[in-house]
């Protein structure tokens, strides 16, 4: 309609044609500023893998003799043709989701990974296409948005070094020149990469427990180029990331809970709230693993099962210590919502005052309130707070070399000493009198390599390997670490110790060898 002048007040604003303004290559140093933690731009890559299909997933840090050199994201999802890849990595384009994708906005892979790299390479391969690869680097972006073919060689080549991973489909996505890591200085590689992976882990099992606990199969791995065969080298640590619950109790605070309460929210309709009253002093990884007690609790939004905010109360109430026991579970609609929007990140939901006057007004089946939800809980953090516990002795924390499963249950049942460095459990070449040493130092137990593969069935191991007898090394040599002057006493301990292990082994030897006669 055209702009007649006059001293109506004009509810739309008139307009006289348009243009197509097409984004300035300056919008690339925006994009690279989106304030994505290392954590959680890698949560960002692995969510385009769940929603390619993938039920198998490896985060690969790559490093050699001196440094940390890239990071991969690899899966075994349905894999991208050229056109695929095009979309994928043209910046600004967004593609239709599906209801049931954890995808939102369409600009994760590229704001996720340009966040912490300068280089992003993908490489992947469908059912019926060959293995392609882009890359978009800072570079490209201020050359009008340029984007590199990769070799179909190079991409092939990387595809068939995961044969592990990809057997038919799936898409490797590969970080060069990472910030962070340019950070490392020489000979902090291990340190660097042992809080990262620790970090990467905690992050991954909380919000992404749900797809780990119905079977998703998530691992952590360094491999060192410079030893080793082949394209990748050797690999000297793995983990499977296991799943954090945030509501994963054995048994609830309070009797009668978990209890769900609807609340009666404008825009919006009824919204479920899952009510859960952790158990007092509660030692369980997924309660004292996840980041202040304080901050922790409150609400935890889900958007098709994945976590996408771990507490924090939206402006309901501020966080209170007697409340550190009261999590509440809510599923955000699958679509974008004006009552409650995800932040591009993932890690936080705006909601407006219509869900807290909801959650104000919210009722269980009995007609109890959320009011009512809140003293039960702040009851139950005072009756803890009055009996007795025991103290137990504060103990260096196992490292590299345990497997997470154990380092978890450790974290859990005991209080870590601060700022010691984790006991790192290593096989190398020993006297063959000799089972295990103590590098104290450098705070680790070495292994005779020589008796390996007695704890492995006759076969190689992984870096996690032997299990029970490197918890049962921990638990007797932990006060052997982090002391002043080494006593005559402690060193007579380890003889013997050294002396009766070594027999047992050699016993164990024998028993194979009975066995195969």
């Amino acid at each position: 309609m055209p702009y007649e002048p006059g001293t109506v007040w004009q509810y739309e604003v008139p307009t006289t044609g348009s243009a197509h303004l097409p984004p300035d290559a300056g919008y690339g140093k925006a994009l690279t500023n989106q304030g994505y933690g290392f954590e959680v731009a890698v949560a960002d890559l692995i969510d385009n893998s769940i929603d390619a299909g993938a039920d198998k997933i490896v985060v690969h840090f790559l490093r050699d003799a001196k440094r940390i050199l890239t990071l991969l994201v690899i899966d075994n999802g349905s894999g991208m043709d050229d056109v695929g890849l095009d979309g994928a990595m043209t910046v600004g384009r967004r593609r239709e989701y599906g209801e049931s994708a954890l995808g939102l906005y369409g600009t994760g892979l590229k704001a996720a990974s340009l966040s912490h790299a300068a280089s992003l390479t993908v490489v992947s391969r469908t059912k019926r296409s060959r293995a392609a690869g882009r890359r978009l680097t800072a570079e490209g972006i201020e050359d009008s948005f340029r984007c590199d073919t990769v070799d179909h060689r190079y991409a092939q080549e990387l595809v068939d070094g995961y044969d592990g991973v990809i057997e038919w489909h799936g898409t490797i996505v590969r970080w060069d020149q990472v910030r962070v890591f340019e950070t490392v200085t020489a000979g902090q590689s291990d340190q660097f990469l042992s809080k990262a992976i620790a970090r990467l882990e905690t992050h991954l099992g909380l919000y992404l427990h749900r797809f780990l606990q119905d079977g998703l199969k998530l691992d952590i791995a360094v491999w060192d180029v410079s030893s080793g065969e082949g394209l990748l080298g050797e690999e000297v640590d793995h983990i499977a990331v296991e799943a954090l619950d945030p509501f994963g109790y054995k048994v609830p605070g309070k009797a009668g809970y978990p209890r769900t309460f609807t609340a009666p929210v404008e825009g919006l309709g009824d919204v479920q709230l899952t009510a859960h009253i952790w158990p007092a002093k509660s030692k369980q990884a997924g309660f004292r693993q996840v980041g202040s007690l304080t901050d922790r609790q409150g609400f935890y939004f889900y958007r098709n099962n994945r976590l996408v905010q771990a507490g924090g109360w939206n402006g309901l109430r501020n966080p209170e210590g007697h409340l550190a026991l009261a999590r509440v579970a809510v599923d955000l609609p699958s679509r974008e919502s004006s009552v409650l929007s995800l932040d591009v990140k993932k890690e936080s939901v705006t909601v407006t005052p219509a869900f807290t006057l909801g959650v104000e007004k919210a009722l269980d089946a009995s007609g109890g309130t959320f009011h009512g939800y809140l003293g039960d809980a702040e009851a139950t953090y005072r009756d803890g707070a009055k009996r007795t516990e025991i103290v137990r002795r504060p103990v260096t924390p196992p490292g590299k070399g345990m497997d997470p499963k154990i380092k978890r249950v450790i974290k859990e049942e005991l209080p870590e000493k601060p700022g010691e460095e984790p006991i790192a459990f290593t096989w190398t070449t020993l006297p063959r009198d000799k089972f295990f040493d103590l590098d104290r130092e450098n705070n680790s137990v070495l292994l005779n390599k020589a008796f390996r593969s007695e704890f492995n069935d006759g076969q190689r191991g992984g870096s996690n390997d032997a299990p029970v007898t490197k918890a049962l090394l921990y638990l007797l040599l932990e006060d052997c670490f982090g002391l002043g002057r080494w006593e005559r006493g402690r060193q007579d301990r380890v003889d013997y110790w050294n002396t009766i292990l070594l027999t047992s082994v050699q016993a164990q030897q024998d028993r194979r060898t009975q066995a195969a006669d």
